[in-house]
């Protein structure tokens, strides 16, 4: 099952023009870069739900930190944490 990730956009990394957007995405501490192409309005402190890196939409925030409450529950949270430790190494 494919899901889509609620995070905070903590700062915007790459900028090509003003479609073309790279930031940092905090998921509950774990940061990742996330393509915001298809969010063109997000703005730094802004919750946006991720699907395999890209963020496809701007959530509010109380809705973003219940959904990725439930994920959290449901241990979908374990693969993000383990990516994170491959990249990272040992």
């Amino acid at each position: 099952m494919c899901l889509a990730i609620p995070g905070k956009l903590t700062t915007i990394t790459g900028q090509l023009d003003d479609t073309f957007r790279f930031g940092r995405v905090s998921f509950g501490g774990i940061m990742k870069e996330v393509n915001l192409s298809m969010v063109p309005h997000a703005q730094v402190g802004d919750y946006v739900l991720v699907h395999v890196g890209v963020a496809i939409s701007v959530v509010d925030e109380e809705e973003a930190l219940k959904t990725f409450e439930y994920i959290r529950q449901i241990g979908e949270l374990n693969d993000l944490t383990s990516e994170e430790i491959k990249t990272r190494g040992p």
